[in-house]
């Protein structure tokens, strides 16, 4: 990449103070997300599930809260699924036992065939401020108007209540230039960003080199990174054609997941879809290990798009041994941390 680099990680007074002031004034804020106690979860019907649920505990893991990373919401029919609403989100959520979830924004003709613009999606979930929980995206290539006018877009969806950037899903290389000022963007407004990596956007080489960098120069994002080739490289052995399928081969060990959760402290694996699921079972010895040692760094989520769609992400409670801390934090702990 090249350009000006921005976003270290302490960050400006002046710019945790801006973040602050459009926070509080969106949708609910923040207390609306979290409670006016940061340690108290809110569960769907009010009352406390875990007091204090960054202290850990004994409690089943089905008791702990449960916090989705990436759900949509679909305005109308297209792939054969029908639309998906608000209402029909909780309703899912309220069958599986999931307390809240990060509901994404479709902003790039990639990303979907019926796009679900940030704007609308603000709309949908406004009646559930304390389950929904939007996140918002503008296509880069909007740069054409200008920075500026990406600045105040991003600007206005957060003052309405947007707690991130996503899903971002450009048909552009991961390192593009236009992507530059969203990267700026979201340092600027503290915005996590949730990425797709796959044949159709987010594109990179094999070893993620384009993603390495972004992930280097813009140290002050966290990235929440998806889908087929990120989750590819898992495993060692990954190969351009990786990019839109799942390896179903048993994982090389020396992947780049591995290797840069564990060289970069703003990077997070999203757990959700096929992708993320294929990466548990393709091998799951090699999958328990891995779940084992970075826990800290992955986050839950179903990419729940389509009424009756099947989501095996909420049978890995049962799949997997870990112990509560560890499902804890890759319940909620760490979700609930990326937003604050």
């Amino acid at each position: 990449m090249t350009g000006p680099r921005t976003g270290d990680r302490d960050r400006s007074p002046e710019t945790a103070t801006r973040r602050r002031v459009l926070a509080v004034t969106g949708s609910g804020g923040l207390t609306g997300v979290f409670g006016s106690n940061a340690g108290a979860i809110e569960t769907r019907d009010g009352d406390a599930r875990v007091a204090q649920a960054d202290a850990g505990g004994d409690g089943p893991v089905a008791e702990r809260p449960l916090f989705d990373a990436h759900t949509h919401l679909i305005p109308h029919e297209t792939l054969g699924r029908e639309p998906l609403s608000a209402e029909g989100l909780l309703s899912w959520m309220d069958e599986h036992g999931i307390d809240r979830a990060v509901v994404h924004a479709l902003d790039s003709p990639e990303s979907y065939p019926v796009q679900a613009p940030s704007w609308w999606v603000l709309d949908q979930v406004a009646a559930a401020p304390d389950r929904l929980i939007p996140f918002c995206s503008v296509d880069p290539r909007t740069v054409v108007y200008g920075e500026e006018t990406v600045s105040n877009l991003l600007e206005g969806y957060i003052e309405r209540g947007a707690r991130g950037f996503g899903e971002l899903k450009p048909g552009l290389p991961i390192d593009d230039r236009r992507l530059e000022t969203i990267y700026e963007c979201c340092a600027e407004y503290d915005l996590p960003v949730l990425c797709h990596l796959d044949d159709k956007a987010l594109l990179d080489a094999v070893g993620l080199p384009g993603f390495e960098d972004v992930l280097a120069s813009y140290p002050g994002v966290d990235f929440i990174a998806h889908a087929h080739f990120w989750w590819a490289h898992i495993s060692a052995d990954v190969t351009v054609a990786d990019r839109g399928r799942y390896p179903d081969s048993s994982v090389e060990p020396g992947g780049r997941v591995p290797e840069l959760l564990g060289a970069y402290d703003n990077v997070y694996g999203d757990l959700s879809a096929g992708s993320g699921w294929n990466a548990l079972t393709r091998d799951p010895a090699y999958a328990q290990a891995f779940l084992e040692t970075h826990y800290e760094r992955l986050i839950w989520g179903s990419d729940y798009l389509a009424p009756g769609q099947t989501v095996p992400q909420t049978t890995m409670f049962e799949r997997f041994d870990l112990d509560v801390e560890a499902w804890a934090a890759i319940r909620a702990r760490t979700l609930e941390r990326v937003l604050r």
